[in-house]
């Protein structure tokens, strides 16, 4: 059996993590190694994963200095030895036959990445973040790999996530694929666009939920910090200039259209924080990419009077 590499960056997470690493250990596919990086958590997270270590000698807890989530993922890459790899948030967790399914799709169509549907999951039950437009089965292009986390209307359970996914540890390794460690909100999309880019990158897609993304309010994709925020702005511009060097100049304004989006968010934060300067600035980036924003939301009159709206504040 190949073994997978499941990498699971901790921060600060007592309340969830039992929940989250009981799930893994009890994958239907045993053939795993469990890399948990404590990332200088201050509660007793750390503790946590030592304990269950003792109890799973799968599991190979590193504990460091706190660093940030891109480093710490990129230490469970640098760590990892399997053939494939997965990651996992300490806050979610999957479905028994999660690696089981994904590791089988990748094998019967020899793609390097497979992905999986998810639950949003809330304390009071969960939602299937199902596709608007079915994903055939079979082979997915590089370009729709890349295309389908920018149309998310469209692929709501695809995205760019990297945890609802196994990637081939070859394509990772071949191209030395790291993490931004720059980039504290956003990475993960960045992340996946230049492994497909770089990889050239076929992929399947498996339309079951697998994987329980826990809507938690201390989440940084819930943060009020439009610093931490704009680093998503970084992320997408370089999707951009990757879709634009590489060939895939044709799709870059989904790229945009994400990037306005996310201004827009930044900038109704700033309002909200009273920052003048950077809801500025941030109307400035809105109103610079709005034309590829209406381009990707045709039939979202909603949306778009959104934009207009904080155009006109």
């Amino acid at each position: 059996m190949d073994l997978i590499s499941i990498i699971i960056p901790v921060y600060n997470v007592e309340q969830y993590l039992s929940r989250c690493l009981d799930s893994v250990i009890v994958q239907s596919y045993s053939n795993i190694e469990i890399i948990v990086i404590n990332d200088g958590s201050t509660d007793s997270s750390g503790i946590i994963c030592d304990i269950y270590a003792e109890k799973d000698n799968r599991i190979k807890v590193i504990h460091q200095s706190n660093k940030g989530l891109s480093a710490a993922l990129n230490v469970g890459l640098d760590k990892a030895t399997g053939s494939y790899i997965g990651f996992v948030d300490s806050d979610d967790w999957i479905e028994p036959d999660m690696y089981e399914l994904l590791h089988a799709m990748l094998k019967d169509l020899n793609v390097p990445i497979c992905a999986a549907g998810y639950y949003k999951a809330y304390d009071k039950g969960s939602r299937f973040m199902n596709n608007a437009v079915t994903i055939s089965d079979g082979i997915i292009s590089t370009e729709d790999m890349l295309l389908y986390p920018l149309k998310r209307d469209d692929y709501m359970g695809f995205c760019g996530y990297v945890w609802n996914k196994l990637y081939s540890a070859g394509i990772i390794n071949k191209y030395n694929k790291r993490f931004d460690e720059n980039i504290r909100y956003g990475m993960d999309v960045l992340f996946f666009a230049s492994t497909v880019i770089t990889g050239k990158c076929t992929g399947a897609y498996i339309n079951k939920p697998l994987y329980h993304y826990y809507q938690r309010d201390t989440a940084i994709s819930k943060t009020k910090s439009v610093d931490i925020r704009q680093d998503i702005l970084t992320a997408y511009k370089k999707v951009e200039n990757l879709l634009d060097e590489n060939g895939y100049s044709n799709i870059s304004y989904w790229a945009r259209g994400f990037y306005c989006y996310h201004a827009c968010v930044a900038a109704e934060i700033a309002l909200e924080n009273n920052d003048s300067k950077a809801f500025s600035f941030l109307q400035d980036e809105v109103r610079s990419h709005l034309d590829d924003y209406i381009r990707t939301n045709e039939g979202f009159t909603e949306k778009i009077e959104r934009m207009y709206g904080l155009l006109n504040r």
